[in-house]
């Protein structure tokens, strides 16, 4: 691919030095159009049977990326209370959250329950705590309704960090235990409302996925009239585009998932149950995340200084770890294009050579891009950081006291506005 952001007009015809002008540097910009079609492609991952995509908030938490999401008809995975907080304010009724804490306090049970949020348990401890939590809140039987995560003993994602199911991860409860499962569901009156799992996240090859949902829904089986089985994310997307990486292949996978659902349908509703209330087709669940908003943003950033180490070239530029984690947190990559007086430099001819881009925060671990052919960069250039919508701005921190960035959303009409100011060092301050 020649350039991303002049293929799909990223900046749909502004000029990225008049939005940084504006808004300064570093600056995650996002595509209104872009977001919308990749929310809209997750919706329609299975359309004979009932079914939700709910968006997994920890990948982007900006309220009006989630308005979007909320437009588009997603529903909505929380990881804590902040995140439930968030949604709130965004829009989203009860009804459409997903609570799927990991290791949490009482409070936070209470919290959700308070608030009608269901939730999925990740052990039977927290089973247990919340079973103790209804109780305290005198909830009546009939309403203490939560899910529980098993773990498929499938993982798949694109490093160690990001596998979250299989023998070796904290997520999820192991298959041996569901007897305990329901002696503990028994014990405290609740009712297993739904099942979920989480295999890793950016997969490119659907097989692992098929796979544990083939799994899941085996021991589906074993729970009666469930309301909802959530098979989780991790739906990949192509990071490596300058190479011409291929997309993930969304309509093979959902031609391959749709007849896995049929045999299973087929099965539940026929089995037995010890209530003699038939099992009902139950509602089918994805959390995808970072395949809603990854290639919706673009992270810019100037080149401040460039220097010859040793033979090595480093491009020095005001995109810290603290801004974006993911290359020092997960050896991620990143597709890297300079723009020059507002225009790409395209990735072609005898110029190019290999560079490193860093960050300008005091660690050697901050590196963005290490041993990039790229055209030779220059002071004053846009470091521009392609796919960074996805465990970007919710992964930032203010370290070495850097406040973090602002965001700027370029909606459908071409007009640039501000959905994040920048913050300050006032707000550092605030919390002495």
């Amino acid at each position: 691919m020649e350039s991303f952001i002049n293929t799909v007009d990223f900046f749909k015809g502004n000029n990225p030095e008049e939005i940084v002008m504006n808004y300064g540097t570093p600056l995650y910009v996002y595509n209104e159009d872009i977001l919308r079609n990749r929310m809209h492609a997750v919706s329609q991952v299975i359309t004979k049977y009932p079914y939700t995509a709910n968006y997994s908030v920890k990948a982007n938490t900006n309220i009006h990326l989630l308005k979007i999401a909320l437009e588009e008809g997603l529903n909505c995975d929380a990881m804590s209370v902040g995140e439930i907080q968030m949604l709130f304010k965004a829009g989203f009724p009860k009804e459409r959250i997903f609570f799927v804490p990991n290791n949490v306090a009482p409070e936070e049970f209470k919290f959700a329950i308070e608030n009608g949020v269901i939730t999925s348990l990740d052990s039977l401890e927290q089973l247990e705590l919340i079973g103790q939590v209804f109780c305290d809140l005198n909830v009546k039987p009939a309403d203490r309704k939560c899910a529980v995560r098993i773990n498929p003993g499938v993982g798949a994602g694109h490093h160690e960090k990001v596998v979250t199911g299989g023998k070796k991860t904290k997520f999820g409860i192991s298959e041996e235990f569901i007897p305990k499962i329901f002696e503990i569901a028994q014990k405290y009156e609740l009712k297993i409302a739904g099942i979920n799992q989480h295999i890793g996240s950016l997969f490119m090859d659907p097989q692992p996925y098929l796979d544990a949902v083939t799994n899941l829904l085996r021991i589906a089986d074993q729970f009666e009239n469930l309301e909802f089985i959530d098979f989780g994310g991790g739906y990949g997307i192509p990071y490596h585009k300058l190479d011409d990486e291929k997309d993930f292949p969304m309509e093979d996978f959902k031609k391959r998932l749709e007849p896995i659902l049929t045999d299973f349908v087929e099965t539940y509703t026929k089995l037995p149950t010890k209530s003699g209330i038939p099992n009902k087709i139950p509602l089918f669940k994805s959390e995808p995340g970072r395949f809603c908003v990854a290639e919706g943003s673009v992270l810019l950033g100037r080149v401040h200084a460039v220097k010859h180490n040793n033979g090595k070239t480093f491009v020095g530029t005001d995109v810290g770890m603290n801004v974006l984690v993911r290359p020092s947190m997960y050896d991620s990559w990143h597709d890297v294009e300079i723009i020059r007086d507002g225009k790409v430099i395209p990735h072609a001819g005898s110029d190019m050579f290999e560079q490193t881009v860093t960050g300008n925060i005091c660690e050697s671990g901050d590196i963005l891009a290490k041993d990039r052919l790229l055209p030779p960069a220059k002071h004053g250039d846009l470091a521009c950081i392609l796919d960074a919508g996805a465990y970007g701005f919710s992964m930032c921190s203010s370290y070495n006291s850097r406040p973090r960035p602002a965001e700027v959303l370029v909606k459908s009409d071409g007009k640039v506005v501000q959905i994040r100011r920048r913050e300050t060092i006032e707000d550092l301050m605030r919390c002495f």
